[in-house]
């Protein structure tokens, strides 16, 4: 990113030497990331992060979709977990477009999709009403990997006519999206998620999607998102992706043994501690516990004063006290979520970051029954 970020300044959009070397450097990204996701490199959209890809994905469909059906309902069908990027874009949805619906789809206890109430409520819908259906690919909170290609199956079968979109977001760091997505028409993702920079990211678009425009005012990214490019984000973005899919493999297996070492010693240290989901359907960076007589937002700060820093629910609403909406979609008690607490590993934990969380964590939460 060096390069991009202090000597080559020039516009992607125009034409000079300098201009040309930065298009040069877009492009290549472009076609780096649209071959580690599985399309076509004109259906890769730079944006700014993952909450940008999801409101274009959102509100970009189903903004064609009031257009074209106009005086007739359309709907939007979400899982009750998905990020608050894709739940919000949803609900705007239906409160600023004409005739746009928001259906949700629960989840069973362990956090995973409903398939047979997903395919109730696409049938109660009718194929011709449903224009949108997202579910992402693994969840932000508890880790839960969603059984996607199913939901592309189902909706196939019961709304041919609907687009299928993905929050990758979570997801890119431990699968091959490429594989895991094959048949969804838009997918987001985030390059912080990945190692790479925060404030850059991307949308696939598959080549025929009806997509209206958030940011108008140039013709870049295909008149699909307006505005000057991040160069250096975009090829963060691509270096990321690439890094992550040529060592994945080990990675997930290094850090699953990580995270197995920490939830089984916080387990057995510490009473009254359950895991919020299957740890076989969770990929291998998430440890996800909740510690029962705790409030969560004290123990992240005795944590963080212990040199631990975890998140209280999504990282974005770290901070907020309203309840998580994933747990309570999980059917997990108000008196268990409150003492909910997500541990996330990645690329740069080490064996001894483990252990000085098992020496820390029983300490803080017996200190906090106390």
């Amino acid at each position: 990113m060096a390069p991009f970020a202090a000597q080559v300044f020039g516009h992607p959009s125009g034409h000079h030497r300098q201009a040309r070397a930065a298009r040069q450097a877009v492009e290549d990204a472009r076609d780096q990331v649209a071959e580690l996701l599985g399309a076509a490199p004109g259906e890769v959209v730079f944006t700014s992060g993952g909450t940008e890809a999801d409101n274009l994905a959102v509100l970009g469909v189903l903004g064609a979709a009031a257009r074209r059906r106009a005086g007739q309902e359309t709907v939007v069908v979400s899982s009750a977990i998905e990020h608050a990027a894709v739940l919000e874009a949803c609900r705007a949805a239906a409160a600023r477009l004409p005739g746009v619906e928001h259906a949700l789809v629960g989840v069973d206890t362990l956090g995973v999709l409903d398939l047979e109430r997903l395919a109730e409520v696409l049938a109660e819908a009718l194929d011709a009403r449903v224009s949108l259906v997202t579910v992402m690919l693994a969840n932000n909170e508890v880790g839960t990997v969603q059984p996607l290609s199913d939901v592309v199956a189902l909706t196939r079968r019961l709304a041919p006519g609907a687009v299928v979109h993905t929050d990758a977001v979570q997801g890119a760091a431990w699968l091959d999206v490429a594989l895991a997505a094959r048949g969804v028409d838009l997918i987001s993702v985030s390059a912080h998620k990945l190692g790479g920079p925060k404030g850059a990211g991307a949308l696939v678009v598959r080549e025929g999607t009806e997509l209206e425009p958030l940011v108008v005012g140039g013709g870049q990214e295909r008149e699909r998102r307006a505005g000057t490019h991040d160069v250096a984000g975009a090829v963060g973005l691509a270096t990321a992706l690439a890094l992550v899919a040529k060592e994945r493999d080990a990675e997930a297996v290094r850090v699953g043994a990580l995270r197995d070492r920490l939830a089984d010693g916080l387990l057995d240290a510490v009473p009254s501690v359950t895991e919020a989901a299957d740890r076989k359907s969770v990929v291998p960076g998430t440890c996800h516990l909740c510690f029962e007589g705790v409030d969560r937002e004290e123990l992240v700060v005795l944590l963080d004063e212990a040199g631990v820093c975890v998140s209280a629910g999504a990282a974005c609403a770290s901070g907020a006290l309203e309840p998580s909406h994933v747990l309570a979609a999980m059917g997990v008690p108000a008196r268990i979520a409150r003492g909910s607490i997500r541990f996330s590993l990645g690329h740069t934990t080490s064996p001894a970051d483990v252990e000085r969380a098992l020496a820390v964590v029983p300490e803080a939460v017996a200190r906090l029954r106390g």
